[in-house]
């Protein structure tokens, strides 16, 4: 038995740490993370206490199960999961350091960055969390007007006063307001001046909408499944009919606190990815895992709410049935939770295209800053058997039929017809 195999639990072997360095390659030496951390001796986290905030939405399910199922004490650290009332609050509590780390809306860090989510701030992007498992629910009243989907709706609002019907998603820069926007405009009706926009908090999605405050709204599970069930609303369209297997939720934090703890960081990536592997690893781990969350302390919801469309069983309100091929995944043989800057790049694009950017940005520039690819290799290779692209940019093909690659940023953020 080596020095490194005396290493406790909570410690990552120098043997694992130079396994995993072949992979980094210049990254490594970009960061400069580990020349730090090795020249020190240790690799103990700085942190034991890791604070990480969340939204209740079955999409926080890998930062609770990291802590739950305690993937955190492998890496030497504890997770205290932080039940945050809305997206701003975690802002907030991001960038005051009342919060550690976050799970947090992928256009959001890219926002505080820029300035546009709030006072700028320099941020970090650890990990995906999860691809797909968003939607569009829209009224009950729509549908007894004869909305079914997109072109019905469409001449429903172009055949009323321009702000007649009230649209809702989470939070400005993130990723609800841009599934929206997109399906609006690919539909032909301008999100800002053909109908009403506004901010609500998830949880308080179904509410709103019973009293009639908006029309739509686009949120996270299990949101858009419980409007279903309270008889409020219906599925018009899957995130991931949008863009099948789109980034969502993400693991942030601020740049300063990666930089004041490397090795907390790098632990609390590793144990979230592990939860992450083993929530995809079968149903019934998702079962369990969606048991766990629907309590009082997490969602809060009844079990049957969250269950069914986290097996990927879609019912849309409308009478139609389906498994869904794209549901909401976690892990994905380590597909899902690499922070590919294509992926962050996305979103900097629709803010241009929306107005919150005056001129296009440097897009690969503020993608390479805020994606932490060095942390995340290093997580990746602590927890062992995790694929890594070969790639740090992947190709999708969204609703309209356009291609995302990430090679002409201001070319696609220009190229849209309904922009503002």
């Amino acid at each position: 038995m080596t020095q490194d195999d005396k290493k406790t639990p909570g410690q990552l072997s120098r043997r694992c740490f130079l396994a995993g360095s072949a992979v980094l390659g210049g990254s490594m030496l970009m960061s400069g993370f580990m020349n730090r951390v090795w020249a020190a001796g240790s690799d103990t986290p700085e942190k034991k206490e890791i604070r990480v905030g969340f939204i209740p939405l079955t999409d926080c399910s890998s930062v609770v199960m990291a802590a739950v199922k305690k993937f955190d004490e492998k890496y030497g650290i504890k997770i205290i999961p932080s039940k945050e009332s809305s997206w701003a609050s975690v802002r907030d509590k991001l960038v005051s350091g009342e919060l550690d780390a976050a799970h947090v809306l992928y256009g959001m860090l890219y926002g505080l960055q820029l300035g546009v989510s709030g006072p700028q701030h320099e941020m970090a992007m650890l990990m995906s969390l999860n691809q797909n498992g968003q939607a569009i629910t829209l009224s009950e009243q729509l549908k007894q007007a004869g909305v079914t989907d997109a072109a019905s709706l469409q001449k429903v609002v172009q055949a009323s006063a321009k702000g007649t019907y009230t649209f809702a998603q989470t939070f400005p820069t993130g990723t609800h307001a841009m599934w929206l926007y997109y399906w609006l405009a690919n539909a032909g009706i301008h999100p800002f001046n053909d109908v009403r926009n506004v901010v609500v908090p998830p949880p308080q999605m179904v509410m709103n909408m019973k009293i009639g405050n908006m029309s739509g709204f686009c949120v996270g599970e299990p949101w858009n499944q419980r409007a279903i069930q309270d008889g409020i609303g219906f599925t018009a369209v899957t995130s991931q009919e949008i863009w099948p297997d789109h980034p969502e939720k993400v693991l942030g934090t601020t740049s300063a606190w990666v930089t004041e703890n490397p090795n907390a960081a790098r632990a609390l990536t590793a144990a979230v990815l592990d939860a992450s592997r083993w929530i995809d690893t079968s149903d019934a781990n998702r079962s369990e895992t969606a048991q766990v969350v629907a309590a009082r302390a997490y969602i809060n919801t009844p079990l049957k709410t969250i269950q069914g469309r986290m097996l990927g069983d879609y019912k849309n309100g409308l009478g139609k049935t389906w498994k869904d091929a794209h549901r909401m995944r976690f892990f994905n043989d380590g597909a899902v939770n690499y922070p590919y800057l294509s992926d962050g790049m996305w979103f900097l694009t629709q803010q241009k295209r929306w107005g919150l950017l005056d001129s296009d940005p440097d897009y690969l520039g503020i993608a390479q800053k805020i994606n932490r690819i060095d942390v995340y290799k290093q997580a990746a290779a602590a927890v062992g058997g995790i694929n890594l692209p070969s790639s740090d940019m992947r190709s999708s093909t969204l609703i309209d039929g356009k291609v995302w690659d990430g090679s002409n940023p201001a070319d696609y953020a220009n190229s849209f017809a309904m922009k503002r």
